[in-house]
C-alpha cells in the first residue's frame, strides 16, 4: 500500500476548504482516508493552515509521499526542514539540542515574516476601502455631460 499526504476538498462551490489527510494512493480524492493531519483554508490572506507537525513528520518518516501542494504547505510550516535537521542528527553531524535550536530560530523568524504579511495585507485592504459617508470622487467632465 502506498500512502499519500494530500488535500481532501470540503466547502461549498467556489469556497474551498481542505483537510490535509493521509490516504491510500488508490482511494478517491474525497473518499476514505487513514488519518487527518490538519486543515488548509486558501481564502484568507495569508492562507490559514492548521497542521499537527508530529503526525506529519511521522508519516513522512514512514514513507508517505506528499502531493505538490501539500509539499509546499509542509515546507511553509517547517515540517520538511525539521525532517532535514533530524536526518542530520541521525548522521551524527550535530546533536539533537542544536537541531532544535536551529528549528526554533527559523520558526521565530518565519512567524515574524507571516505577521508582517498579515499586517501589510490588512493595510492594503483598509487603503482600498472608501471612508463611510463619502462618495468616491468622479473624474471631471468637460461640459458637465450635457449637450453643448
Amino acid at each position: 500500500m502506498s500512502a499519500k499526504i494530500r488535500l481532501q476538498r470540503h466547502g461549498s462551490k467556489k469556497r474551498p476548504f481542505y483537510f490535509i489527510v493521509v490516504a491510500d494512493s488508490r482511494a478517491p480524492r474525497d473518499g476514505k482516508f487513514i488519518q487527518k493531519l490538519g486543515t488548509y483554508n486558501p481564502l484568507t490572506v495569508p492562507a490559514t493552515i492548521q497542521l499537527d507537525r508530529q503526525k506529519a513528520l511521522e508519516w513522512l518518516n514512514k514513507g508517505a509521499t506528499p502531493t505538490d501542494t501539500v509539499r509546499r504547505i509542509l515546507s511553509f510550516k517547517g515540517v520538511l526542514y525539521l525532517k532535514h535537521l533530524l536526518r542530520g542528527v541521525g548522521l551524527g553531524l550535530f546533536d539533537d539540542a542544536a537541531a532544535m535550536e536551529k528549528f526554533t530560530k527559523w520558526s521565530a523568524e518565519h512567524e515574524a515574516q507571516v505577521k508582517r504579511r498579515q499586517e501589510e495585507a490588512y493595510r492594503q485592504k483598509r487603503a482600498r476601502r472608501v471612508a463611510p459617508g463619502r462618495r468616491p470622487e468622479r473624474k471631471a467632465e468637460g461640459n458637465g455631460g450635457g449637450e453643448g
